[in-house]
């Protein structure tokens, strides 16, 4: 990045408006910049100048980037914003991925998409020179038969959604519900008809008579719902899969007449943070703000057997009692012994109705059990499912009305 920018004078009226109008980009592509970061960065720049490109760019990541996860976005923008001479080739090539033939990191992919979308609102910078057009063929592409926008986002990786998609996958992930089937407990109830018989309310009805049964009472077991209980993993490698999962789980926790006893909800990457009373807001923005805040540990490491512990000793026995069942959204990528994970695991099979685990991993066609977390947390599971887009959201409904489904967990087990 030794190159030169054209801005090359420090009284350039332009270079402040230029700035504000990318941390405008910046800002829509999801960086939390807000006027002050704008001002010390048109600061910086006056104090460190803007003739060397490399000190240019980091002078504002400096001032705009707080966060791991940002600096690709940030890197893609500044390279579009600030004109890369290659500028229509990533172009092309973002809009195009399948004519370009060339798997990228799906990271870089999801940055560019947003770094594009956040630039359409904005004018290019400013006296800087015309990138340059190359020559090729023109490529046509035929989109009259392509599918609706909410079927494409069905089937759409989150991570790869831009943030315009994001919006709408939100809007009908709050649209989706998760119905449940009601339990037969042992208690019963009167009934008037059936083959089960009432041995108490017959014998009292016979002593109103002189010990003369005339009438046989009728008795049916009495329907119950269950309880709900998710762990969501909110780690580094999880978080934005944990976003769109709790946008699904508000909906489910505040949805009328779904079945469901109580809906329990557990975050936890380091540590285990319980956000039930947070869905509880019927707001799903200040929901989920609220959840944000709790969780301390959001985009952070990965402790799942550690996670999986507190729950099993504080708040098993609270949430657990009435044949809960349990939805495990993690990857399992866990760095701890994994056979105290494979402990922590059995304890929690063994106290719920069914433990599904939902992993977005299972995008991949070639996905295998290698990862020594994963091995040590199938055996422990009834239900092996993907949880990477609006689909497999939908699926999980299905799956759990029915209590043969396995997911793809026979698949697995067998490799494993």
């Amino acid at each position: 990045m030794a190159e030169y920018l054209p801005l090359e004078l420090p009284d350039n009226p332009k270079l402040g408006q230029n700035i504000i109008h990318f941390a405008r980009a910046l800002r829509r592509a999801g960086l939390p910049i807000g006027p002050g970061r704008v001002i010390d960065a048109i600061r910086a720049v006056e104090a460190a100048g803007f003739t060397n490109r490399t000190d240019f760019y980091w002078t504002l990541h400096a001032c705009f980037v707080n966060r791991p996860e940002h600096r690709t976005v940030f890197a893609q923008i500044f390279r579009l914003y600030w004109r890369d001479p290659r500028f229509l080739e990533h172009m092309m090539s973002m809009m195009l991925p399948s004519v370009r033939g060339v798997q990228e990191d799906r990271a870089a992919q999801a940055a560019e998409k947003r770094a594009a979308q956040a630039l359409l609102g904005d004018s290019l910078p400013e006296d800087l020179p015309e990138p340059e057009e190359e020559q090729g063929s023109e490529i046509e592409v035929d989109a009259a038969f392509t599918v609706s926008t909410e079927e494409k986002l069905r089937s759409l990786d989150f991570e790869q959604m831009s943030n315009e998609e994001m919006a709408q996958a939100k809007r009908m992930l709050a649209r989706l519900s998760l119905p449940v089937k009601p339990i037969a407990s042992r208690r019963k109830q009167a009934a008037n008809s059936g083959q089960d018989m009432d041995r108490r309310k017959t014998l009292q009805l016979a002593l109103r008579h002189g010990g003369e049964i005339r009438k046989i009472a009728l008795a049916k077991p009495r329907l119950r719902w269950p309880n709900l209980v998710v762990l969501c993993d909110i780690s580094g490698s999880m978080s934005q899969y944990s976003r769109m999962v709790l946008h699904f789980l508000h909906a489910v926790a505040n949805e009328k007449g779904a079945g469901w006893a109580r809906v329990h909800a557990f975050t936890f990457g380091t540590r285990l943070t319980n956000i039930t009373r947070h869905l509880a807001t019927r707001d799903v923005d200040a929901a989920l703000k609220a959840a944000g805040a709790e969780a301390q540990d959001w985009e952070g490491g990965t402790r799942i057997g550690e996670c999986l512990h507190a729950f099993n000793h504080q708040w098993s026995r609270r949430v657990m009692g009435q044949g809960a069942v349990v939805l495990l959204i993690t990857d399992g990528l866990e760095r701890s012994d994994p056979e105290a994970l494979s402990k922590e695991m059995e304890r929690l099979h063994l106290s719920s109705r069914r433990l599904i685990w939902l992993n977005p991993l299972l995008r991949w066609d070639g996905f295998a059990p290698k990862a020594a977390g994963i091995r040590a947390m199938i055996p422990h599971v009834d239900s092996f499912r993907a949880g990477h887009s609006i689909a497999s959201l939908e699926d999980l409904a299905d799956a759990i009305s029915r209590p043969d489904d396995v997911g793809e967990l026979a698949r697995l087990k067998a490799i494993a």
